[in-house]
């Protein structure tokens, strides 16, 4: 006889879905009220969703320690609580972006507002939780609605870009399964937490039980391809160049920041279990995956000519440097990792927004207004444009007192601190290799003459006053971002320590 079936009602605790139901919610509501309202001016749901994630935002923050909900499904702990501030803040701020003076296609529709903030829900999902079922599903559900998001362009780069994305994205997303079955099978639950128990348990991974250790690094190769896949690490990164060409500025500058901060946060939870391990095989593919990551995707930039595909190349260099954060594992790290990532957030949100600021109407499908010759002499045409562009090339650069320059030294520091050299030669290398490529359009704007047909260009042809106060607002925080060092790792290491790392 089957032993009945015993639901504690009390772990349900249904509160600690509010914050993604919050954003669920406003999806819907913006779908019913394109129904009643057909000839509403679509600016207004960009309005919505800035309510609807403000919303999500305060009532996020209403929770303090660790919460679990919904059968244990759902663990609401200070990471969960950081990088979901981290994801609704750059989300809110990206899709400011869409308040621009030329009509796009995608925003003619409420459903590409709905999916934005259905994405939005599916990284909350993925942060919020340390069971592989619950973070597939807000994996997938953030993926579906950002692949309808990059076809809802409209053009024929646009449509392609979708598809490479879904062809790799669900390729990834069967990795990710097959490797959940793996270490079910293994231990015998889908939870992080319990995984880590079994596998950490003196014997398990031993010469003796030699089975076990080969399901279990053939279960982390498929999980990490999954994983890699979504911060596109090296070797699965190349999708990102053609997607980021196919996509707005202002969806490829929403695509280099949000979704890899939820997927650093799998990686976290998930890696951190392998680190207890301390597996040989384990820790040096993760060590080598880093450093490639963080060097290939420079050297590849080095040979571009069009800032576009050059910035796409370099947000996969920064996410290999936010990797090795994960990799050295240390809470001066995890601090670091949490730092940098904020400090990129705002410094990408500039420079992907100054390129959305200049989309000319002289864009075509297969062509690019974003080469390095489209900017030349842009000093002398529009002296103030070329250098708030600038200081956003100069950040990125790593260049003090600028907003990257304190995230690459903390997590340079942290990598000493832990013995970990050679990586930090590394980062310290590669920034140098970045800061070549980084201010060659810098050089094109202000060492060099206008090309033939250029000096009539109009640029910030995309321009309003809430894009550019959007800009306005990074170019702030970008400059003064010394002053908020101390007060942002304060937030961040209380966090993380309520995490227990």
């Amino acid at each position: 006889m089957l032993e009945p079936i015993n639901i504690n009602l009390d772990s349900l605790n249904l509160g600690t879905i509010a914050p993604m139901s919050i954003a669920i919610i406003g999806a819907l509501g913006i779908l019913l009220t394109d129904i009643f309202n057909k000839n509403k001016d679509k600016s207004l749901y960009i309005i919505l969703v800035v309510l609807f994630l403000i919303f999500d935002l305060f009532t996020l923050l209403a929770f303090n320690g660790e919460s679990r909900g919904l059968f244990d499904l759902m663990l609401l702990d200070g990471i969960a609580v950081l990088s979901q501030c981290i994801i609704i803040g750059g989300s809110t701020l990206f899709i400011l972006l869409g308040l621009s003076k030329l009509r796009i296609q995608e925003y003619r529709y409420a459903e590409y507002f709905a999916l934005y903030l259905l994405a939005v829900a599916g990284f909350q999902f993925m942060v919020s939780s340390d069971s592989l079922i619950l973070i597939f599903v807000g994996l997938e559900t953030s993926s579906l609605s950002i692949y309808t998001m990059i076809a809802m362009h409209n053009r024929m780069v646009s449509i392609e870009a979708a598809v490479k994305y879904f062809t790799m994205g669900a390729l990834a997303a069967a990795f990710f399964v097959f490797g959940a079955m793996i270490f079910y099978a293994i231990t015998g639950t889908v939870e992080l937490a319990q995984m880590a128990q079994v596998l950490t348990e003196d014997g398990f991974l031993t010469v003796e039980n030699y089975a076990n250790y080969i399901l279990v690094l053939l279960g982390f190769v498929f999980m990490f391809a999954a994983i890699g896949f979504k911060l596109s690490l090296f070797p699965y990164h190349t999708w990102v160049p053609d997607v980021y060409q196919g996509s707005t500025s202002a969806m490829a500058g929403f695509l280099s920041v949000v979704p890899k901060m939820a997927g650093f946060v799998v990686a976290l939870r998930f890696f951190e279990i392998f680190m207890q391990v301390n597996d040989v095989i384990i820790q040096t593919m993760l060590y080598v995956t880093v450093v490639l990551t963080i060097t290939i995707p420079n050297l590849i930039a080095l040979q571009q000519k069009d800032i576009k595909r050059m910035l796409s190349y370099s947000s996969i260099s920064n996410a290999g440097m936010a990797m090795a954060a994960i990799v050295i594992g240390t809470q001066q790290a995890i601090n670091g990792l949490f730092l940098y990532w904020i400090l990129f957030t705002v410094t990408n949100l500039g420079a992907f927004g100054m390129l959305w600021l200049n989309r000319g109407k002289e864009f075509n499908d297969y062509g690019s207004p974003y080469t390095f010759k489209k900017f030349s002499g842009l000093a002398q045409i529009s002296p103030f444009t070329a250098s708030i562009f600038g200081i956003f090339l100069f950040a990125l650069t790593g260049l003090p007192p600028f907003a990257l320059f304190w995230g690459k030294m903390y997590i340079v520091a942290s990598a000493v601190n832990a013995g970990h050299i050679a990586l930090a030669v590394i980062i310290v290398v590669n920034s140098a290799i970045a800061a070549y490529y980084y201010l060659r359009p810098v050089s094109y704007m202000f060492l060099r003459d206008p090309e033939v047909g250029i000096s009539n260009t109009k640029f910030m042809q995309n321009a309003t006053i809430p894009t550019k106060s959007v800009v306005g607002f990074a170019v702030f925080l970008t400059i003064i971002s010394i002053l908020l060092i101390d007060p942002l790792l304060n937030i961040i290491s209380m966090y993380v320590s309520n995490s227990g790392f």
